[in-house]
């Protein structure tokens, strides 16, 4: 069995409020049950709490007017801390392993998603803080294990995950699956910005993370691919091509400035090579760890290279990524450097929905032009039927749309009709299990993926909180 984002446990724990135990297969019909209670596990049972995470539930509680709609915010929101996080230490620091939910593994991407919206509350609780601090920890091991992975086991000594393990490519111990992508290089640099910007603490940020940021800004460099193809290989046998890459290496590129990423969010093989969301992202990234750099460090060597390397990233994406339409510009979803491109977007982040939320949209008009283009029927991969709408993409298939894309949808939006209409069809996708899932059909939300996904929970959470404290009529 794939023990990967393709292929779930077909048999799963699924945590209830009352302890009990439900087997899952997946995909799989909910039941009919339109009442939300609580699903959180009993206080006893849960991973880690945190009192600050509690006071701001019931905070949050007392602003929705919706009692099915505040269940499903209290079920969703701490779903991190609940089941998936693993705080530990390592050489007598924190040290903190986060699952994605139902793979026994750890995402760069992911981990630092589902742990983001707490981060305005670690500095009101020291425990909180330290389980952070464990995530950068340990996210700065993982990349000096391999930048070039995608994920990583809990148990560092733990063998890779099962579909990963006939793959051609070098697996590392610890490793869960070696799928290059380059956002997982970013995400760890907005997390411990995110960190440092919330709390002030600088005590993460010692010789491991630097030679982590050292490291990931080498890759990056690497994966520009000015002297060639770069060391990465990956293939796996698979019957869906997504899943591996032409040659081992991808699609050819002209090497134009941008950075080379074999795998899209998604974990799906991107079809050309120069994925434009991501290196928007990049840019952000990079001028977070310059500022880092030199405000933390003191390293003006590594900061001047960071800024330098997203000076010449930006300046490629606005040369060779803004492609003409019928209704004005947008930016392309991958291009190859040749004057190729695909015009598209998937549901995960970064996506050219979501530049806006991860702080990597330098044009507002473009990016109003591509918002457009991406929740539309031009966007071959945007879904609309009886149940919602939304952008789904090839990881699950055709009609599967991903609540991800509605709650990014909602958290880009300056509409209120938009936001209250997004937040009606995610809690009607959700009433049946009382928790958001990776995809649902777009004719019937009964039908869907993954029970037990943390970072669709917790971003719902981030959004449901948002709302309420911006304008809770919203949430009526």
């Amino acid at each position: 069995m794939d023990f990967t984002r393709r292929v779930f446990l077909s048999q799963l724990k699924f945590i209830t409020g009352a302890g009990a135990l439900s087997l899952l297969p997946n995909p799989f019909r909910a039941q009919a049950n339109t009442a939300i209670e609580s699903r959180r596990p009993l206080p006893r049972d849960r991973n880690f709490r945190s009192e600050a995470v509690e006071r701001y539930i019931e905070s949050i509680c007392g602003i929705i007017r919706d009692p099915v709609l505040a269940a499903l915010f209290a079920n969703c929101f701490p779903n991190t801390l609940d089941t998936t996080v693993r705080p530990g230490t390592f050489e007598g620091k924190p040290d903190t392993a986060v699952l994605t939910g139902d793979i026994a593994a750890m995402w760069l991407r992911d981990s630092s998603a589902q742990v983001w919206p707490y981060l305005p509350l670690a500095s009101k609780d020291r425990s909180l803080r330290d389980l952070l601090e464990g995530v950068i920890r340990r996210q700065a091991r993982c990349l000096l294990i391999d930048p070039y992975a995608n994920c990583f086991m809990a148990d560092l000594s733990a063998p890779p995950l099962e579909g990963s393990r006939k793959d051609a490519t070098v697996m590392k111990q610890g490793v869960g699956e070696r799928k290059y992508e380059l956002d997982s290089l970013c995400y760890p640099i907005r997390l411990s910005h995110g960190y440092w910007k919330n709390t002030g603490d600088t005590s993460p940020f010692d010789a491991a993370w630097r030679l982590a940021m050292q490291t990931a800004l080498k890759t990056m460099r690497v994966e520009q691919r000015k002297d060639g193809q770069g060391p990465y290989r990956f293939q796996r046998a698979a019957l869906n091509p997504t899943d591996s890459l032409v040659n081992g290496i991808g699609n050819p590129l002209r090497p134009v400035g941008l950075i080379a990423s074999a795998f899209r969010p998604s974990d799906d093989a991107c079809i050309l090579p120069f994925l434009v969301p991501a290196n928007l992202f990049a840019v952000t990234s990079l001028r977070q760890l310059a500022m880092m750099s030199h405000a933390v460090l003191g390293d003006a060597r590594m900061a001047n290279e960071a800024s330098e390397l997203a000076n010449e990233v930006e300046a490629a994406l606005k040369e060779h990524a803004i492609v003409p339409t019928p209704t004005g510009t947008i930016w392309a979803y991958e291009i190859d450097g040749y004057g190729n491109t695909v015009q598209m977007d998937d549901a995960n982040a970064p996506g050219l929905l979501s530049l806006p939320y991860l702080d990597s949209s330098p044009d507002a008009a473009l990016y109003a032009r591509t918002r457009r283009f991406v929740w539309s029927e031009r966007n071959p991969w945007f879904f609309r039927g009886s149940a919602g709408e939304g952008i789904g993409g090839p990881h699950i298939g055709r009609d599967s749309i991903w609540p991800m894309s509605q709650i990014l949808y909602a958290l880009t939006s300056d509409s209120g009709i938009e936001i209250r209409t997004m937040i009606r069809i995610l809690k009607r996708s959700a009433a049946a299990t009382g928790f958001i899932h990776e995809t649902y059909n777009r004719n019937d939300s009964a039908i869907f993926t993954r029970a037990w996904f943390a970072w669709a929970n917790t971003l719902f959470g981030e959004l449901i909180a948002k709302t309420a404290r911006h304008d809770a009529a919203l949430l009526g």
